[in-house]
């Protein structure tokens, strides 16, 4: 193999390295939004931004939206 060859190599493992770094960091990003504000369904929006992310985006959009909304405050009990 030429010089060339492994130059093409670390190229292509760096470039696969770099696609699953970026896949964890934006599937993750719904439910640390969500914990950072405090949401109380923070457990739920963290696992609709993975299976958003393992569906390729169909819940994704979803679950960050969601971590932004703010929650409603519960009706005081009598």
């Amino acid at each position: 193999m030429a010089a060339l060859d492994y130059f093409a190599w670390v190229v292509l493992i760096v470039l696969i390295v770099t696609a699953l770094i970026g896949f964890v960091v934006l599937a993750r990003l719904p439910g640390q939004i969500a914990h950072g504000r405090n949401h109380p369904q923070a457990e739920a929006i963290t696992v609709a931004g993975w299976l958003g992310a393992l569906m390729v985006g169909v819940f994704w959009p979803l679950a960050l939206i969601w971590a932004f909304t703010k929650s409603q405050p519960e009706a005081s009990k009598p």
